[in-house]
C-alpha cells in the first residue's frame, strides 16, 4: 500500500553488515517510501534509485501537504497513469546508505563510541548501498523485482544491482549514467570534496550541528550545479543578463543572474544536506568501476534475462552519450536484450528529472513490453 516515510533497520554486532572496504556496520537504517499496491505474487515492484543528494521522496502521496512535503524529485514519472504508473506497479524508493536523508550516515551515532561517526564513519560503495537494499527487498518479501530505474549515481545503482543480484531483477532502466567515472568527474569531485574539508569548520569532520561547514558546502554545491546544466540551457536561463542593477558593480558582488542563481542554489542545499555525506556519496561514485580491465564486473551479465532500456541526452557532458553506448556494447557482448536511446535535450545532465513527453512514454512502453514478454 502506498505509505510516506518508513523506516527499515537490519544488522547488529553479531551479524553485521559486511562492507567492500572490509570493515562491518551495524545497526543499518534505510528510510525508505512506497507507492501503488504490490500484488498477491509480489511480482509487481519496481525499485526507483535516486542520485547522489536525493532522498527517498520521488513523488508525492494522495495525502501529502505540498506546503510540508513539497513534491517528489521524479513527480513527472512516477505516479497514477504516469510513466512508471502507480496503478500497476508498486514503487519503492529507499535513501541511500552514507546519505543524511533518514538513513545511516557519517551524521549518526556510532554504537561503539556513542558519538557521532564524523569521519569514524566506514567508506561505503555502490555495492554496498544496494546491499543494503537488498536487505529492504527481502524484508518486504519480494524475491523478484519487475524492474530498477535510476539516473545518475541511481543508475550506477540500477546497474549493480543488474551486477550483484542478476536473478532478482527482471527489467533495468540506468539514465544518464556510466559504467566508470572519467577522469573529468572524479575531478569535479575532488575540488567539491577540497571545498569543504578547508573550511575550517569542517574540523576534520568533526563539526557540529550548530556550525556545520556551510561556506565549503555550498561552493561544492555550486561546483556540482554547473555540471549538472549545458552550455545551451545557461545561456537560454541567464545568457550575461545582470542581476538587480542596470551596470556593473566594478566588485565582487554578483553582478550577473547566473552568479545569483548559484549563490541561491549554494545556501538551498546547505539547508537540507550533510558536508560529510556528500564527502562519502561522491567518493562511492568515484570508486564504482564495472569496465575493468583485469576483471570487468559487467561480464558477470553473460547470459542475464535481464531486459535494459539505456537512455542518455544529448547535451549530457558529465555523462556523455558515448559512455552510455559503451555500456550498451558490453551489455550485448554478454548476450544481454538491451535497448537504447539517446533522447535530444538541451538541458543538460539534468534533462532525465524534466518533464519530457518521449521519455515518459518511452519507460512506459518499455515497462508494458517486459510485462507482455513475461505471459
Amino acid at each position: 500500500m502506498t505509505c510516506c516515510k518508513q523506516t527499515f533497520t537490519f544488522a547488529d554486532r553479531d551479524h553485521p553488515l559486511l562492507l567492500d572496504s572490509g570493515q562491518n556496520l551495524w545497526p543499518v537504517t534505510l528510510a525508505y517510501e512506497t507507492w501503488g499496491e504490490l500484488n498477491s505474487d509480489k511480482t509487481n515492484a519496481i525499485l526507483v534509485l535516486h542520485a547522489f543528494s536525493g532522498d527517498s521522496h520521488v513523488a508525492s502521496h494522495p495525502e501529502d501537504d505540498f506546503s510540508d512535503n513539497g513534491p517528489g524529485w521524479w513527480e513527472a514519472m512516477v505516479g497514477s497513469g504516469k510513466g512508471i504508473d502507480t496503478d500497476k506497479y508498486f514503487v519503492i524508493c529507499s535513501n541511500i546508505l552514507g546519505s543524511c536523508c533518514g538513513s545511516t550516515g557519517p551524521g549518526d551515532e556510532n554504537p561503539i563510541t556513542g558519538k557521532r561517526y564524523g569521519l569514524d564513519f566506514p567508506l561505503v560503495t555502490i555495492a554496498d548501498m544496494v546491499r543494503a537494499q537488498r536487505a529492504l527487498i527481502d524484508f518486504l518479501g519480494i524475491d523478484v523485482l519487475y524492474g530498477v530505474v535510476g539516473g545518475s549515481v541511481g543508475g550506477m545503482q540500477v546497474l549493480q544491482w543488474c551486477v550483484s543480484y542478476p536473478d532478482m531483477v527482471r527489467s533495468a532502466i540506468p539514465l544518464a549514467t556510466t559504467m566508470r567515472h572519467s577522469a573529468l568527474c572524479i575531478a569535479f569531485n575532488e575540488v567539491a570534496r577540497q571545498s569543504i574539508m578547508i573550511d575550517p569548520k569542517w574540523q576534520q569532520g568533526g563539526y557540529s550541528d550548530e556550525e556545520p561547514p556551510e561556506l565549503g558546502l555550498a561552493v561544492a554545491r555550486m561546483i556540482g550545479h554547473i555540471t549538472y546544466l549545458s552550455d545551451q540551457a545557461m545561456h537560454r536561463k541567464f545568457g550575461r543578463k545582470l542581476q538587480g542593477r542596470d551596470a556593473f558593480s566594478f566588485g565582487f558582488e554578483s553582478d550577473f543572474q547566473v552568479e545569483s542563481y548559484l549563490n541561491y542554489q549554494g545556501a538551498k542545499f546547505v539547508r537540507r544536506f550533510d558536508a560529510n555525506s556528500l564527502l562519502y556519496i561522491t567518493k562511492a561514485a568515484d570508486y564504482f568501476d564495472l569496465d575493468k580491465e583485469e576483471n570487468p564486473e559487467i561480464n558477470r551479465l553473460n547470459s542475464s534475462t535481464t531486459k535494459f532500456l539505456v537512455i542518455s541526452f544529448t547535451s549530457d557532458w558529465l555523462y556523455p552519450t558515448y559512455q552510455s553506448r559503451e555500456l550498451v556494447q558490453a551489455l550485448k557482448r554478454n548476450g544481454c536484450d538491451v535497448c537504447f536511446c539517446e533522447i535530444q535535450a538541451d538541458c543538460g545532465h539534468d534533462a532525465f528529472l524534466l518533464p519530457d513527453e518521449h521519455l515518459t512514454s518511452m519507460i512506459s512502453g518499455f515497462l508494458e513490453g517486459v510485462e507482455n514478454s513475461c505471459r
